[in-house]
């Protein structure tokens, strides 16, 4: 199978490249992430990624515009649906080049981190597979959660501390936020 996997970052893609490559999977990387913020944290990714990739000998397919007005043009407004129109940019753009590119499916290194909602990358996934007519390859990474992290600190590969967005960047260093967050989930587990 010819399969292109959205990449999101380099760590991300440490155990995720090595599992498919064990499956015989030909596998090839494509980086178009127009959620990331600030641009200099885009640069980052960009670079530390591709330079994993020339070390790893995995072909990669980079989009270098920093595409963070498209992202917001997209979002504000629907800051509670982010996540979900932030999945449907990429895997859409992800299946676009997979029929370009003549492989046989598309997937995400999103499908190996346990902070992403795989239930809706997959639905999302499976609806652009069915646009496109490409299929969409489904595997539960977040099993090598601890492996990929060691491999890239072994690798001495750049590591942020937040998915990338604006708001997640927010989330992430905003005590006060935080706290309102915490609070908020409660009660909504609360009520239901």
């Amino acid at each position: 199978m010819k399969l292109l996997l959205h990449v999101c970052c380099a760590p991300c893609s440490t155990y995720t490249l090595r599992k498919l490559r064990e499956q015989d999977i030909d596998v090839s990387g494509y980086f178009y992430n127009p959620n990331i913020h600030p641009y200099r944290e885009f640069r980052k990714r960009m670079v530390t990624l591709r330079d994993f990739a020339t070390k790893q000998n995995f072909p990669l397919i980079v989009e270098s515009e920093y595409g963070l007005t498209e992202y917001l043009h997209k979002v504000v407004f629907s800051e509670k649906q982010r996540c979900m129109i932030c999945y449907e940019m990429r895997l859409e753009k992800t299946a676009q080049k997979a029929v370009l590119s003549g492989s046989d499916a598309f997937s995400s290194t999103l499908l190996y981190s346990r902070y992403q909602n795989h239930e809706a990358i997959t639905r999302m996934g499976r609806k652009i597979a069915e646009k496109y007519g490409v299929q969409f390859y489904y595997e539960d990474f977040r099993d090598g959660w601890q492996e990929g992290i060691d491999r890239a600190i072994s690798m001495d590969l750049y590591r942020q501390a937040y998915c990338g967005c604006i708001y997640s960047e927010q989330e992430r260093y905003d005590k006060k936020l935080k706290k309102k967050l915490k609070q908020a989930r409660r009660q909504e587990q609360i009520t239901s």
